[in-house]
């Protein structure tokens, strides 16, 4: 078992990474002095797996609990979703001596922590993260909210969960393209942030893949541990935070353009990888070398590296969309060689001449 803290002060909570931490949740959400009836927002495929022994967990604990499904698929994360469970909140009687468990990947955490942070003007909430992309990411720092059907991730809020709780043995039964596309968000902390990671990734890779147990917990505490520092120094996206960006411009900027269906979070995050280590190239930020072996362990970790067609005004929108734009310029997350970061600040069209989009 691997426990990290993020530290907050009156915000702060834990992080627990084991085999089978599951069984454990009812008497962790004691621990941390959570009451009343246990809303668990999840959905149809992660609810057939582990629903029963989550379930089961908190009412051995004492907690009644109301299970609430939505649909699977980042089209889904949407206010037409959020209302649905606001409405499935409100007919299970959850009020604000209850609390939710986001049981599921990131788009579960996401929307289940914004219906947490909004439902009755908060509840207190545990992030249950089933897939590697969201244990290694989106379930630690308190990000939560909905798409827009002009950009992801534009409406939401800054809430901490009392708890995450990561049981690295739910990766068992995650579609191998899933997994893969969580290794996108791991490897965009080894290239800001650990070039000595980025060497652990590159020599583990087999492993990595085949889901041998103790390296899925190095690197998901390694992950969660670096998260953790950056939202300590800058909870809610000040400057620094904004470095977990990574690859994100592209990356949202092609999920958007794709209407959130064919390309998963963590490949779109690949795709704007590889464009972000070009442009770090083009500035003089890294070599050549460099982003032919960024794109060399996204190629050995099952990621897509060859950039899809779009319309180019399209894509130009959904750029300018970004969450970091300011009057018009965007800031644009660099790679300084490997290991480190850098910030630029660029046009969307300046980003498509750099990234050699556009010649």
């Amino acid at each position: 078992m691997s426990l990290l803290n993020v530290n907050l002060a009156e915000s702060s909570y834990e992080i627990v990474i084991e085999r089978g931490a599951l069984a454990s949740l009812g008497e962790r959400c004691r621990a941390v002095g959570l009451k009343g009836v246990a809303a668990v927002i999840t959905n149809p495929t992660v609810a057939a797996l582990y629903g029963v022994c989550v379930i089961s967990s908190l009412k051995t604990s004492g907690y009644p609990v109301a299970l609430i499904e939505m649909p699977d698929g980042e089209e889904y994360k949407n206010s037409s979703t959020l209302n649905q469970i606001y409405d499935d909140l409100l007919l299970a009687g959850i009020d604000r001596s209850s609390f939710v468990v986001a049981l599921g990947g990131g788009v579960v955490g996401d929307v289940a922590g914004y219906a947490a942070a909004t439902w009755m003007r908060g509840l207190p909430y545990v992030q249950v993260p089933t897939t590697l992309l969201a244990q290694v990411d989106s379930s630690v720092g308190g990000k939560t909210g909905i798409d827009h059907p002009k950009g992801k991730n534009l409406i939401g809020a800054f809430y901490q969960p009392k708890l995450v709780l990561i049981d690295v043995n739910t990766l068992i039964t995650l579609d191998p393209r899933q997994f893969c596309a969580g290794l996108g968000e791991v490897i965009k902390y080894c290239v800001v942030f650990s070039h000595q990671f980025f060497e652990y990734i590159e020599a583990n890779i087999y492993a990595v893949l085949a889901m041998e147990p103790n390296t899925l917990i190095e690197i998901i505490r390694r992950c969660c541990q670096m998260k953790a520092e950056v939202v300590e120094m800058d909870e809610k996206e000040a400057g620094l935070r904004a470095i977990l960006n990574y690859g994100h411009t592209f990356g949202h900027a092609f999920e958007a353009i794709s209407g959130y269906c064919g390309l998963l979070h963590g490949e779109a995050v690949a795709l704007g990888m590889v464009l972000a280590s070009k442009i770090s190239a083009a500035e003089g930020r890294c070599s050549q070398d460099d982003v032919a072996r960024i794109t060399a362990l996204l190629v050995r970790s099952g990621l897509p590296v060859d950039i899809p067609e779009y319309d180019r005004q399209e894509l130009l929108h959904a750029i300018a969309s970004d969450k970091k734009s300011r009057s018009g310029n965007i800031t644009f997350i660099c790679n300084q060689g490997i290991g480190m970061y850098a910030m630029s600040h660029h046009t969307p069209e300046e980003l498509l001449i750099l990234s050699g989009l556009e010649a």
